[in-house]
């Protein structure tokens, strides 16, 4: 009779042994005390759902992912979450229902079928952001900025970013009449770069649409890529040129906050174009052969639970981050209101503010303080400098 080795696992589930499992666990307290810094809150998720909520709005890719089972006391079909970030989307919708803008965090193990990636577990610890009810550029700048926060508080070395949005093939293929299996495969297509077949699918389609569609694939590079495609893309559908708008605000933006972050531009990349409904973004370091952080916007989910919200957000994986750098330590307290405003020094005071450990949360456009926002102070301008003063309703 064959021995068994009743202590080997499956393929892709680990044990997270002593010390990575103290550095896993300190960089998610500094993770979730940077996010509430900003003004996140923590919500936590259960591990297992019935099928039919926890696939919700989630698309195809999620359903190939998701472990299921049959829930003895009910018969129903359940699933082990895969990704948290619908869960928390029907938290703010269905559960919350806060009026205005919500920031909401969470950090906990997902369990896949298969691996992302041939080097990666099937159980990884999934830790992220969603920012909800607010459709502005600023939801995206914030995001991105966040993310790019938990990298260097993690440590992680070399990153550079890619941006792209969905928006601008969703629309120009709409725009050609292109739909179903049609527009599968040129999205396919796309994604492979597949000049051949890209020229082949688009053969049917209408001159200046059929130029635009074939040049996807080439609109790719830095910031000046934009001005590229601004040119090319000119006469496209209104949605087409409001999302290169988006995304020059975004690079502009970022160059601010984040100079030496290098800036990459893809409008062919349809990274979750399926889930995805405008600007998305990823986080690369040089060897790794695949994103360390990814993320966009997803207005579309919230109406799968009822209530139609915009929201942007990311996530990563916290095994990764300690893999690929030392994270810093730090403590947060406090709650101080920051006005949405351009006036020299604000952004650097407010960076400022965070590293000391204030929790420091910035207005959206046209957006009042609150007493939901937790805030006692705000940073006012006065007398040429950024005061801290007492925050009254």
């Amino acid at each position: 009779m064959a021995t068994v080795d009743r202590w080997l696992l499956p393929d892709g589930i680990e044990e997270v042994l002593p010390p990575e499992a103290a550095k896993i666990e300190a960089a998610r307290r500094q993770v979730l005390d940077l996010f509430r810094c900003w003004g996140y809150e923590l919500v936590i998720t259960p591990h297992v759902e019935f099928l039919d909520s926890l696939q919700v709005g989630a698309g195809q890719d999620l359903e190939q992912r998701t472990f299921k089972v049959v829930d003895p006391l009910s018969g129903r079909l359940m699933g082990f979450r895969a990704d948290i970030t619908p869960q928390v989307a029907r938290i703010d919708a269905h559960t919350l229902r806060h009026a205005g803008p919500s920031r909401l965090c969470y950090a906990g193990s997902v369990l896949h079928v298969r691996p992302q990636a041939l080097s990666t577990s099937r159980s990884p610890i999934q830790i992220g952001a969603e920012l909800y009810g607010d459709a502005g550029i600023g939801s995206d700048l914030e995001s991105i900025s966040l993310l790019l926060e938990v990298l260097g508080l993690a440590g992680v070395p070399a990153v550079h970013l890619d941006l792209g949005h969905v928006g601008i093939y969703r629309e120009l293929a709409r725009a050609a009449g292109l739909d179903g299996e049609a527009e599968q495969q040129l999205f396919d297509a796309l994604q492979r770069k597949a000049a051949d077949e890209i020229m082949a699918l688009t053969d049917g389609v209408a001159r200046p649409l059929q130029a635009m569609l074939r040049a996807l694939a080439g609109l790719c590079g830095d910031h000046r890529v934009l001005a590229r495609a601004a040119g090319v893309l000119q006469g496209a559908p209104a949605g087409v040129l409001a999302a290169l708008d988006d995304l020059q605000q975004l690079a502009e933006g970022l160059a601010r906050r984040y100079p030496d972050i290098p800036l990459y531009f893809d409008l062919g990349e349809l990274r979750g174009y399926h889930y995805h409904t405008g600007v998305v973004f990823a986080a690369f370091v040089p060897g790794a052969g695949q994103s360390i952080a990814r993320g966009g916007r997803y207005d579309a989910i919230g109406a799968s639970f009822g209530r139609a919200r915009p929201a942007t957000g990311f996530s990563t994986d916290l095994r990764t981050l300690v893999s690929l750098g030392q994270p810093a330590t730090g403590s947060a307290s406090g709650g101080i209101w920051a006005p949405d405003s351009l006036l020299d020094g604000l952004w650097s005071r407010v960076c400022q503010l965070r590293q000391q450990g204030e929790r420091v949360v910035q207005a959206l456009s046209g957006q009042p303080a609150t007493p939901e926002s937790g805030c006692d102070r705000q940073l006012v301008w006065q007398d040429g400098q950024w005061l801290i003063l007492p925050l009254s309703f």
